[in-house]
């Protein structure tokens, strides 16, 4: 059977493999939101050969990680001079994130600038009885059976 193919391979009649197959898209999503120094060569070089074969993909990766060093280093002033970049870009998956964004830009701002979180309030905050109920049963350390949550829950109240 192999030598079958690599005859007919020889011949011509079936086209050569192509010298580089794409990684599956998880893998590269990976390599794109890890930071670059971590990387392995390997993947360093293969996430270099991805972005040359799609231009739209190397603009969003450029555009994603200007995005994560605008977080890690809580630069919030620089938002809106990123948000003028990706808009001079065709990309349309990252406009729609960039229209929310600036929607709401001050806190976004504020939020990028600021030391603090409120990330514990707003969790329970937003989803309600039931990230109390699931930060009640985690504070059992898996001890703690549904009678328990309930007396503890209408304690409160």
């Amino acid at each position: 059977m192999v030598s079958s193919y690599i005859r007919q391979l020889k011949l011509g009649t079936i086209p050569a493999p192509p010298p580089w197959t794409p990684p599956k898209p998880r893998r590269a999503l990976r390599w794109i939101m890890t930071d670059p120094d971590v990387l392995r060569p390997s993947e360093r070089q293969e996430l270099k050969e991805l972005r040359a074969a799609c231009p739209e993909l190397d603009a969003t990766v450029r555009h994603i990680r200007g995005f994560a060093a605008l977080m890690h280093q809580r630069r919030g002033d620089g938002l809106p001079g990123w948000i003028e970049q990706v808009r001079r870009d065709n990309l349309p998956h990252l406009h729609q994130f960039t229209d929310g964004v600036a929607r709401d830009q001050e806190a976004v701002v504020a939020g990028l600038s600021s030391h603090w979180s409120s990330g514990q309030v707003e969790g329970q905050v937003r989803s309600g009885q039931v990230t109390r109920a699931k930060l009640l049963k985690r504070a059992g350390y898996g001890r703690a059976n549904l009678d328990l949550l309930r007396t503890r829950n209408l304690l409160r109240n």
